[in-house]
């Protein structure tokens, strides 16, 4: 596989904050785990119509698989490809099943006031590009985050992330799209961290003129 792109600035999204981004097609957005202990929740919409959005349940019938490996495409509600992951040198850890954090979770966690969370963090990414999304969206992509399918195929284990500092993803557009992150706020649940679940800023980079010979998937279909 041979990739080629110029690099724009590392932005940084801080600790429990939102940060979004604007691609073209053929642009790549790399997500960076800077300490190497933190989630990152991440949605995509069609940037000429945001009622179209990447879809958890629609990607893993397309790629018949719970979680992405590099190839593998995310698509819409309207199922057609948005991001192909076209790197990954992590574990390849990463969770398509789990809701966003909103203020709703952290109530029934036992918090009292307002608790940053992932929801209003991908507005908040988004509102600083002048975008508003018509609405919340809970299924978002979360990438180093550790859900296991435990031996009875039934049952999820929530465990910390695995991924070691320095570690990336990198996710090319297949559309014009707007991009949102989420360095995860999440400080009960132990989801993050070595042992202190204390929440991390990460980085992220658009690579521009990004050039790679990885074709992303198409739709499965069964064999006769």
């Amino acid at each position: 596989m041979i990739m080629s792109y110029t690099n724009q600035p590392t932005s940084t999204v801080p600790a429990g904050h939102g940060k979004a981004v604007r691609l073209k097609a053929g642009e790549a957005v790399r997500v960076i785990n800077t300490h190497g202990t933190q989630v990152v929740d991440c949605w995509a919409w069609n940037a000429y119509d945001l009622n179209e959005y990447m879809c958890m349940e629609t990607t893993r019938v397309w790629n018949q698989r719970l979680n992405p490996v590099v190839g593998d495409s995310f698509v819409t509600n309207q199922r057609h490809p948005v991001l192909t992951v076209v790197e990954d040198t992590t574990p390849g850890v990463h969770d398509t099943f789990m809701a966003a954090c909103d203020r709703k979770r952290y109530e029934l966690l036992g918090v009292r006031g307002y608790h940053r969370n992932c929801c209003d963090n991908m507005f908040e990414g988004m509102f600083e590009l002048g975008v508003t999304p018509p609405r919340q969206n809970l299924a978002s992509f979360n990438i180093f985050m550790n859900i296991r399918v435990q031996p009875d195929g039934i049952t999820l284990h929530t465990l910390p992330t695995v991924t070691k500092p320095g570690e990336f993803i990198t996710l090319r557009a297949e559309m014009d799209c707007f991009v949102a992150f989420s360095a995860c706020p999440q400080d009960i649940v132990k989801i993050q961290g070595q042992g202190d679940n204390t929440p991390k800023p990460v980085d992220i980079v658009v690579l521009d003129d990004f050039e790679s010979d990885l074709q992303g998937t198409h739709s499965w279909v069964p064999l006769a």
